[in-house]
């Protein structure tokens, strides 16, 4: 009888079950059964019958050793657990557990058969918010894994009680499954779920000079290691623990994490997983077979109960899935709490989601939640941080389409450590974190809730057409060292600040502390296109800064920081209030690390950083004189000059272009600094090294009070002014034109200085000094038209 015939037998046996007869015995081929020792055997004929229920099945005396049954129902016909059972006498190992081997009437069991698919209502399953369903839902697990099928249940309602550490090896199709969590019985080391690799990680037994030759190749850049060519298909994880790095600053363990890399093999050793750090010694090098085929898991919804115990122990609890086997995708799946029922834990959780020792994992087409963590009632505040997504040692893991959004009283919904190549895609979640060590982060079309962008490490940070609500765009950790040791780019998002507060894009505000490695503020940064919408905060006053930073070059222990070569900002606007924004502060440039030589002679300037501003929408100031180092958008240097380190320190170059009401501080530094279509409030270069250079610029300065002359230009390289404007100053927010002769480079017709071609006077200068009848000689036009700087 061939296989279609079994199909349509199979379906008459049912039909008649359901009518509660016993079908008549037929012919049906099948394989996998009757063998001794061996239920699965291969027999070519058999035949087959029709029973309800296997509650009737039990009742059977006329069963005997080889026959074939087959129900319409587990408990009542039609329940989904129908299913097909070869008779078999007990004993060989054949322990009936009441699921997929069920004790009969003398000695016989019935040993389940299914090689297709199975579900939860074959293993008695009963759904009912009594039984703890996890019981036969781990069973059935069990089946799947040992035959290697599928688990197939896409429909029900079922109740997971104290049953925890379920193990998945093979696909899963939950459809519109519900399962309902208990968390009264969550465990700090067993999830509820954990899919698993099928072949165990191997530690490497290296010789001395295999050793001696990854510890050269394992380094930055590396792209292929020949000696791992054999490791094809691996996550390979190195570690040296006796190199501690990563020291948290705070209240914290000073432990740090073990100096750490995994990469994938691809053929002929290719890696893949840049390579962040070089070693002076492995003490474990493991080997993950990875799966050379995709796992998936799909649909299902599951509800919480909220009432995690808390225990008296250190550590988090685990409630839901811990993905263990790399080349896993999970979606289509909904969780949230029980109706009625709120978050009241005290205990942390550790992520329904824990991704740990996993390349190529993607979850997507997820509804999750982030759990109460500061609730108004200080004395119910959960001690640490509580998360609905966590994990470690992840590669290549894509998280797209999820949602997670929660008000102020949620903590962050992801918490992760050591996770490579880290995407996110058209999601809307209240937080993205990594604690210790991201490297490569790619955000795109995404929506990031009050709890914001949150990590630390370095390769490429880029993110694209996403809006964060919050007060920082970024905020790098500085229990971590708030350092990003790669690029920044981020192009095409908003920022809508919610609160009264100090805003920023990028907020590098790491401790004065020993991290025990680099710190600083990436190599190099890049925003485009960024627009900060005050739409919900429209009364803040508060500065709004492109890049925050700490007003340090070199830690106390003597550590400099790096800095970005190369740092752009184009086109920046402002929605919501009329307020622009801010660059950034640079106090000690002295003392940077910006590995790559720079310099000054006294005779030219060699630049080792590159400022780029275009077209951004700075803040209107109104500083108290015109000196004011506290107002200015940009500021280097410093009142007091200070010798520079070496060669490495920052020697920058600054360009300005299409910016208005620019305020600058260049204080005893080295710098270049060159403006274009630009508008002029203040700019205060004393014991500046380097030069200046104003095209087709506009000067007037809006200051409360003046001291001394409005301007300070003076510069070793020279100060240079082509096609440019000067204006009637305001003061104390009155137009004075005669304070022109205070600009500190030009008196009129007395004096100019500095290098000019083509400048000009505004109108209400011109029309002040009409009506004084004080008419401009031709000698101080002609100065104002081509003046050479050597000429003073």
């Amino acid at each position: 009888m061939n296989k279609s015939n079994v199909k349509k037998n199979r379906t008459k046996c049912k039909t008649l079950a359901l009518m509660g007869m016993i079908c008549f015995t037929f012919a049906v081929y099948t394989q996998g059964i009757l063998a001794m020792g061996d239920p699965m055997a291969s027999v070519s004929d058999a035949s087959v019958t029709g029973y309800a229920t296997v509650q009737s099945l039990k009742s059977i005396s006329s069963l005997y050793d080889g026959a074939l049954v087959e129900t319409a129902g587990f408990y009542v016909p039609g329940d989904g657990g129908e299913a097909l059972y070869c008779i078999r006498k007990s004993g060989d190992g054949l322990q009936p557990n009441g699921a997929d081997v069920i004790a009969l009437k003398n000695g016989l069991v019935a040993i389940l058969l299914e090689s297709q698919s199975v579900n939860y209502k074959m293993f008695g399953a009963v759904g009912d918010g009594e039984n703890d369903d996890g019981v036969q839902i781990k069973l059935a697990h069990e089946y799947a894994n040992k035959h290697r099928i599928p688990v197939v249940n896409l429909s029900g309602e079922f109740w997971i009680q104290k049953v925890n550490n379920i193990e998945i090896k093979t696909n899963v199709h939950w459809g519109t499954t519900t399962f309902h969590v208990d968390e009264r019985f969550n465990h700090k080391r067993f999830p509820r779920f954990v899919v698993l690799n099928d072949e165990p990680t191997k530690t490497l037994d290296l010789d001395k000079e295999t050793k001696a030759v990854l510890l050269e190749k394992i380094r930055p850049g590396v792209q292929i290691i020949d000696e791992l060519a054999p490791y094809a298909g691996h996550l390979i994880t190195v570690e040296d623990a006796k190199d501690r790095i990563g020291i948290r600053a705070g209240n914290y363990s000073k432990r740090g994490w073990a100096r750490e890399e995994l990469f994938y093999v691809e053929e002929e050793g290719r890696i893949i997983g840049d390579i962040a750090w070089e070693f002076k010694d492995f003490t474990s090098v493991r080997a993950t077979p990875c799966n050379n085929v995709y796992l998936i898991i799909e649909g299902g919804g599951f509800h919480f109960s909220g009432d995690t115990p808390a225990d008296g122990s250190k550590g988090y609890h685990q409630h839901g899935i811990a993905i263990r086997r790399s080349r896993t995708i999970i979606r289509e799946q909904w969780m949230g709490l029980e109706k009625g029922r709120r978050d009241v834990s005290m205990e942390p959780r550790s992520g329904f989601y824990t991704l740990s020792g996993v390349y190529d994992v993607t979850l997507e087409n997820i509804r999750a939640m982030p759990w109460e963590k500061n609730r108004r009632d200080r004395s119910k505040v959960v001690a640490h941080g509580t998360y609905g997504i966590g994990g470690a040692r992840m590669l290549n893991c894509t998280f797209r389409n999820l949602t997670a959004e929660g008000g102020w009283v949620a903590w962050g919904v992801f918490g992760t450590n050591l996770n490579k190549n880290f995407r996110i895609e058209n999601c809307r979640l209240n937080r993205i974190d990594v604690h210790f060590h991201c490297w490569n982060l790619y955000i795109s079309d995404c929506a990031i809730g009050f709890k914001g962008i949150s990590v630390t490490g370095g390769g490429d940070l880029f993110v694209t057409n996403t809006t964060r609500h919050g007060n920082s765009f970024i905020s790098f950790r500085p229990d971590y060292g708030a350092k990003w040791d790669g690029r920044i780019r981020l192009e095409g998002c908003t920022l809508r600040p919610t609160g009264n507060g100090t805003v920023s894009v990028l907020s590098h505000r790491m401790a004065d502390f020993d991290y025990q490695y680099p710190i600083g503020f990436a190599r190099d940064v890049a925003i485009r296109d960024m627009l900060i919408d005050y739409s919900a905060a429209p009364k803040s006053t508060a500065p709004c800064w492109l890049m925050d930073v700490v007003p340090f070059s070199r830690t106390k222990t003597g550590a400099r920081l790096f800095f970005p070569n190369r740092i752009e900002f184009h086109d920046i606007r402002v929605l919501g209030r009329e307020q622009g924004v801010r660059l950034l502060r640079i106090p000690n440039p002295h003392h940077y690390d910006l590995r790559h030589q720079g310099g000054y002679d006294g005779s030219k300037l060699k630049a080792n950083c590159t400022l780029v501003v275009n077209d951004v929408q700075l803040e209107k100031m109104n500083p108290k004189y015109p000196n004011d180092a506290d107002h200015v958008h940009l500021l280097i240097g410093g009142e007091d000059a200070a010798d520079y380190a070496d060669q490495v320190s920052l020697f920058p170059e600054v360009r300005f272009t299409d910016c208005d009401d620019v305020s600058i501080y260049l204080g005893n530094c080295i710098a270049s600094a060159f403006f274009d279509r630009c508008s002029i409030n203040t700019f205060a270069a004393q014991g500046l090294q380097g030069e200046l250079v104003f095209r087709d610029c506009r000067f007037q300065p809006n200051v409360q009070e003046v001291k001394g002359d409005l301007y300070t230009l003076d510069s070793t390289l020279g100060t240079r002014f082509t096609n440019c404007t000067i204006h009637a100053p305001i003061v104390s927010g009155k137009t004075e034109p005669e304070w022109v002769n205070r600009t500190g480079f030009v008196e009129i017709n007395k004096s100019v200085r500095y290098y000019h071609l083509n400048t000009a006077l505004g109108n209400r200068i011109l029309d002040h000094y009409r009506r004084q009848g004080i008419k401009l000689n031709p000698d101080f036009i002609a100065m104002l038209k081509l003046h050479h700087g050597m000429e003073e």
